[in-house]
């Protein structure tokens, strides 16, 4: 069964950088879709960015496009996500997921099936 872990979440302030990683056990990473998501205290779940299993196709939501970056390596079942330019917004507790597919459908809570417990990331000054 596939198990996520994430971390590298922490504290920073405006303009700074976070790198989060996501390891997997349990299954060989490349056979999934694995995506990054964010919940802020009174709002939803939403898709941050997302790469097939590949790593040839990737999503990125408008709000952080230019500033993150998803990457992978199967070979070491971990896929990584680069936060740079930071701002208070993205202040959140960060998951990553795993969708069965190899193929990306679409960077949506509802498309991935297993999730990690997810690591916090606060941008403030």
């Amino acid at each position: 069964q596939l198990q996520l872990v994430e971390s590298g979440g922490g504290l920073v302030q405006p303009g700074g950088s976070l790198r989060l990683s996501c390891a997997a056990s349990g299954s060989t990473l490349n056979r999934y879709t694995i995506g990054w998501f964010r919940q802020a205290p009174g709002k939803e779940r939403e898709g941050v960015s997302c790469i097939s299993s590949t790593g040839g196709t990737t999503m990125y939501a408008d709000s952080v496009k230019g500033r993150f970056t998803i990457s992978r390596d199967n070979a070491e079942n971990t896929v990584t996500l680069q936060m740079n330019s930071l701002k208070p917004e993205d202040t959140a507790i960060y998951y990553c997921a795993a969708d069965g597919s190899k193929y990306l459908r679409g960077c949506r809570p509802g498309n991935f099936d297993s999730w990690g417990q997810g690591t916090q990331v606060t941008v403030s000054s």
